[in-house]
């Protein structure tokens, strides 16, 4: 382009985002972004549209779980407020994504605008950060701004406002100063100092049970090299959880698996530590705010986070590091390398633990009509292998799923976070999929599930993006049946119809099963289906 042609904002949006080296845009077409859609549509963007923006957002978190690096979703004023569950969403599991959205023109707003609500309001709580644009000069700076507020301290979604007469406003083309990533982000880690990686080996090796928590905050390291050498050298156990799933593999002697202390039996032993080290795990309700009786009050505590701030929230540490995560460990573990470790009784508990969880999974599996969550997870089980990528949704079909499936390499099982947010499993399984061509993806879901975002089976149809998803239908929300039936002696606004979600599935374009009985399986759940959007739902009693 010649230093002197005019440029439209919409040019200078692509623009931006292509020097952040952003390919993918997961959207849902509306009048506020017809110009930038129409300029994107004209360069080497990928551009997956979604039947809803909720799930628009849901690819773009997934996408920057499963890459570490930025997703971006954009749609208009309307599809803003239908992608806010999305956003909430992201900023529990912490990923980073920009969201851009139009809205009507600048100087028509607080007139009573089309479609006109208060987008920064709005999306506010449930971001990093959100702004608007107002001039389309500001654009590449703004963006810079945004995705480096998404990336600084643990991860989240930012947003972006931008309105449509900013898109098509034209300015000379040499007035625009192009952002390099390389040069306005900070780059590398400090180094902790000495004395304190010390005082905390010397806390570590006074220790007689002690436990290591690796969370979201530790799973923006490329793999799990740093972790690993970590609990090699001093032989201390390790339990992840969120992103960090399979930074570290379960099968690894001194990994336990998923913690989560209602579906891990090993997990629940966390009672008895006497000093707990939290890598990029915040003090929250998983941990049981840090309190007693999960962690014990005489218990020593060990916190390291990429943000100083949620360091101590709920409880005070004994040391306390605001770092990289993955830094600060190899640092650990090359001042642990100067000692002798050895293995200890409070391993051999931990491992009795485990063989406890098996034997209850494996009575739970028995086969039988209508067919237990376990089993269905048995089976497919044993059809899987290590590099497949496993979604889990919420419910009761999916809680088994999560106790029974490890994660044995890393973004490669990933699950709802701490909102709760049911739906997701589906569009997260496609940004997945997008993002690892060569592997297969299995998504588990239930009929309640389902029902947020199944019909993004036309979006996998349409961009041809092979998944497989099993459904466990109990025609029930699940889990709130069982606790009515449990706490009130009756339920209540909890039962859903029998209906033929594989005949949903078929009518949108994809294959579609169901299975009533475990001799029916095999045949069903084969690899062929891994070449084209699959679901196949299986009638359980959990």
């Amino acid at each position: 382009m010649a230093s002197n042609e005019p440029i439209t904002g919409s040019e200078i949006i692509s623009r931006s985002l292509m020097a952040e080296g952003v390919e993918n845009i997961f959207t849902l077409a509306g009048d506020h972004v017809l110009p930038t859609l129409d300029d994107m549509g004209s360069r080497d963007f990928k551009i997956w549209d979604t039947r809803h923006e909720q799930a628009a957002v849901h690819m773009a978190d997934a996408w920057g779980r499963v890459t570490n690096k930025l997703g971006v979703s954009l749609y208009t004023t309307p599809g803003l407020a239908n992608a806010i569950p999305g956003l909430a969403n992201a900023i529990h599991s912490e990923s980073p994504i920009l969201s851009i959205s139009g809205c009507a023109e600048l100087a028509e707003l607080g007139r009573g605008a089309m479609q006109e609500i208060d987008q920064i309001g709005m999306t506010k709580p449930v971001t990093k950060g959100s702004w608007m644009v107002t001039n389309p000069l500001r654009i590449p700076d703004m963006i810079s701004h945004a995705i480096r507020v998404a990336f600084t301290g643990r991860r989240g979604p930012v947003h972006l406002t931008i309105p449509v007469d900013i898109q098509e406003m034209s300015v000379p083309s040499e007035a625009i100063n192009y952002h390099d990533p390389l040069r306005n982000r900070a780059a590398g880690s400090s180094q902790i100092d000495n004395e304190t990686i010390e005082k905390a080996i010397a806390l570590m090796r006074s220790a007689n049970r002690p436990l290591i928590l690796v969370g979201n905050g530790g799973s923006y390291a490329e793999d799990g090299s740093a972790f690993k050498k970590l609990v090699e050298t001093t032989k201390i156990p390790i339990m992840t959880e969120g992103n960090a799933r399979g930074l570290i593999e379960d099968s690894h002697k001194y990994c336990f698996g998923f913690f989560d202390i209602g579906l891990n039996k090993a997990a629940r032993k966390i009672q008895q530590a006497d000093l707990v080290i939290l890598l990029g795990k915040k003090q929250d309700l998983i941990v049981g705010y840090a309190m007693s009786p999960t962690i014990a009050e005489d218990a020593k505590v060990i916190q390291i986070d990429p943000d100083g701030s949620v360091i101590a929230r709920n409880r005070a540490v004994d040391i306390g590091i605001a770092g990289s995560v993955e830094h600060v460990s190899y640092q650990l573990a090359n001042e642990a390398m100067k000692f002798d470790w050895a293995e200890t009784e409070w391993l051999n508990e931990l491992r009795s633990e485990q063989r406890n969880q098996l034997l209850e999974l494996s009575e739970l599996s028995e086969i039988k009509s209508p067919m237990h969550a376990s089993l269905v997870h048995k089976i497919v089980g044993s059809s899987l292998n290590d590099s497949d990528i496993l979604v889990f949704d919420g419910g009761d079909f999916c809680h088994f799923g999560r106790a029974y499936h490890e994660a044995n390499s890393p973004r490669s099982w990933h699950y709802l976070g701490s909102s709760g947010m049911l739906g997701q499993a589906i569009p997260t399984a496609l940004a997945a999929k997008i993002a690892n061509p060569d592997k297969r993806v299995v998504a588990f879901t239930g009929d309640g599930a389902f029902g947020f975002n199944g019909l993004e089976f036309d979006t996998a149809v349409r961009h041809h993006i092979p998944i497989v998803c099993i459904m466990g239908h109990d025609s029930a929300w699940g889990i709130d049946r069982h606790i009515k039936q449990q706490v009130f002696g009756k339920t209540v606004a909890t039962d859903l119809l029998p209906s033929k979600y594989d005949q949903v599935v078929k009518a949108l374009g994809g294959h579609g099963e169901s299975v009533q009985h475990p001799d029916e399986f095999p045949g069903c759940f084969r690899e062929s289906l891994f070449n084209e959007p699959t679901y196949s739902h299986k009638r359980t009693n959990s």
